[in-house]
């Protein structure tokens, strides 16, 4: 059995200054640690949210410096941490990278690694991105067995596509990490709704951490993290455009409760 816990969500501002972000997550990852966080999850491309078109250049490898220190705080502040995404270099192309989230343990294990599937390639009249001209999608889930439950992953675009979230939930996922960076234009929208269905739909706790910044020069974040419940209320949410930490906690046996009750999950037929 386990007991309630504390998560935090590290809604970040990062830019295209790498060590000023790693400086940034570093001290978050402290101060939630501090406020007895044990699951704590870092927004999409933390190291570095510049232009999307510099990404190669600024990309990590799996035993680089930012998840070597993000290895040594799992292990400093005994966290299972989700770090958040990071580009790494992808060895088969010299032009892109993955778009990868890595979850670790509180012994520096890596207990899982997610690729972005979903590449956020969109022409609206003022934003436009062709994140596949850079990133090499990935094609595999990923659910981890851990100590506060079984963890899945996502990153920020797959939110849209509930049939992935489905899949998660049927291989066991209890809890959602979704780092994101998602637009301020779409967010305004769809964030909060998209988020709320994932969790209703499935009956998880959904922990999304955003950026709240700049994309590039010319894409603003939305910011606005959430923690969601899974009857799909909102335990907690950041601010529009400030960075922050956002905390909730997560009960397990409310879960067990919950689908219990409504047992949706065992009513799903197949036409």
């Amino acid at each position: 059995m386990i007991a309630p816990y504390l998560v935090a969500a590290l809604q970040m501002d990062s830019g295209a200054e790498k060590p000023v972000n790693l400086e940034q997550a570093e001290s978050m990852i402290a101060d939630a640690a501090q406020a007895g966080a044990q699951l704590v999850v870092l927004p999409e491309l933390f190291p570095y949210l510049g232009k999307v078109s510099q990404l190669r250049k600024n990309s990590e490898s799996m035993d680089g410096n930012v998840l070597r220190t993000m290895r040594g705080l799992a292990i400093k502040h005994q966290l299972v941490l989700c770090a958040g995404s990071v580009a790494i270099a992808a060895d088969d192309d010299p032009d892109k990278v993955i778009n990868r989230s890595v979850l670790f343990g509180p012994y520096g294990q890596v207990l899982a690694t997610y690729d972005k599937i979903h590449c956020f390639d969109i022409n609206l009249p003022d934003v436009k991105v062709v994140e596949s001209d850079y990133v090499r999608a990935g094609s595999q889930l990923s659910v981890a067995s851990t100590s506060l439950g079984h963890i899945g992953q996502a990153i920020c675009y797959d939110l849209r596509f509930p049939e992935i979230f489905r899949r998660l939930t049927e291989d066991g996922m209890q809890i959602c990490v979704l780092p994101a960076a998602f637009t301020d234009k779409t967010g305004q929208a769809h964030w909060e709704v998209l988020a709320r269905a994932r969790a209703i739909e499935n009956q998880i706790y959904v922990v999304a951490a955003n950026q709240c910044g700049m994309y590039g020069d010319s894409i603003q974040c939305h910011g606005n993290s959430l923690i969601i419940d899974p009857w799909g209320k909102v335990l907690a949410r950041g601010e529009h455009h400030q960075p922050g930490i956002i905390y909730a906690e997560i009960d397990l046996a409310s879960q067990r409760k919950i689908r219990a009750e409504l047992p949706a999950l065992s009513h799903r037929r197949m036409v």
